[in-house]
């Protein structure tokens, strides 16, 4: 079989990474195509994954539409000689509609409800629509749940160890406390008229009484945050989230991440509350706040940070979550394996009847 995947962010390197190596030693062909955002090219080679990049991001609406077209074309092109069984993205339109173009099958996977514009050029156009158990929207009769979120395909026990030495690179000890931020560039479709922490100066200020305070940053950072920046390579972040003390970021998929590992993580956003994932995460499991108040998420960090046992109790808390949720990954193949050969509706029979959800 032949599978083309798409990579437009960070994130999807990682969600896919796992699923690509096990296709590939399951002896299927794997074509990667990649968007050069942020550090998407930088992981790809450190993991070793061969891809072809299509199209870098620029500022403004009017280039991201340039894009869009730009990438509909490539990947058009590539797969006329590649021509894959299969295409799979995160809410991809380029994926769902050069999939439609070629009359092959296409698996869109999305944890992102308000994400609608991407939705309305994807959906229509796809065989299946993919999502968490905890996702808030009914796609209808293309919609398959499971029970799982998207960072688990990779920091589920089976993939993912915690590695301390890698603590060294920030000059660091196991068990010394330390906090890590994020903050975003808000240049996502999704993202207009949105916006996240306001208080960074107070909240940077206050933090650091409690440990030592690294930042992550989706953009250019200002001269007054540089000291703190994180410079380790990318792939190294997930082992720094889960013996961090504390995470506050208006990255969601961060947020999402340091929960899943055990971390307690502030999730400071105006979009807080609209995800299904940051509410069960928070509601159910406990492992994370969500806030579009900057200065409430301020008030709660302080009093996570004054607990003597904060990260016990968050280990007990993952430890339930991890004995809820499915392998992702596992999943994932399973699925992307029974779609080219059975109509879109055997599969989605198929896939319910295993009870993902």
């Amino acid at each position: 079989m032949r599978v083309l995947v798409d990579i437009g962010h960070p994130a999807h390197v990682h969600f896919f990474k796992n699923a690509i190596w096990s296709l590939e030693k399951k002896g299927h062909q794997v074509m990667v195509v990649s968007r050069d955002k942020d550090v998407v090219i930088e992981l790809l080679n450190a993991y070793g994954i061969p891809h072809t990049v299509l199209s870098k991001v620029k500022p403004g609406k009017g280039n991201l539409l340039e894009e869009w077209f730009i990438r509909e074309y490539k990947t058009f092109k590539i797969t006329q000689q590649f021509k894959p069984d299969i295409f799979i993205g995160v809410l991809s339109p380029v994926v769902a509609q050069i999939a439609r173009i070629q009359r092959k099958k296409s698996i869109i996977f999305n944890d992102t409800e308000h994400a609608v514009l991407a939705q309305k050029l994807t959906y229509p156009f796809c065989d299946i629509i993919c999502t968490p158990s905890s996702y808030l929207k009914d796609e209808g009769k293309k919609q398959i749940k499971y029970n799982g979120y998207h960072e688990l395909a990779y920091l589920h026990p089976s993939y993912f160890t915690p590695r301390p030495e890698i603590l060294k690179d920030l000059g660091v000890e196991e068990g010394e406390p330390f906090i890590i931020l994020r903050f975003v560039s808000w240049g996502a479709h999704h993202d207009v008229g949105q916006h996240g922490i306001n208080n960074k100066l107070s909240l940077v200020k206050e933090i650091k009484k409690f440990g030592k305070v690294f930042i992550t940053s989706e953009g250019p950072l200002a001269k007054e945050f540089e000291k703190y920046r994180i410079r380790v390579s990318p792939e190294k972040i997930h082992h720094l989230l889960y013996y961090a003390t504390l995470y506050i970021g208006e990255g969601a998929t961060m947020a999402v991440e340091s929960a899943i590992l055990g971390t307690p993580s502030i999730y400071v956003s105006t979009l807080a509350g609209t995800m299904g994932n940051f509410s069960e995460l928070e509601n159910k499991y406990g492992l994370l706040f969500n806030y579009s108040d900057s200065e409430s998420a301020l008030a709660k960090s302080i009093e996570l940070l004054k607990d003597r046992e904060l990260k016990k109790t968050w280990r007990l808390k993952r430890a339930a979550l991890l004995k809820d949720k499915i392998d992702v990954t596992k999943f994932m193949v399973q699925l992307i394996e029974k779609v080219p050969e059975n109509k879109s509706e055997s599969v989605l029979s198929s896939v319910s009847d295993e009870s993902y959800a």
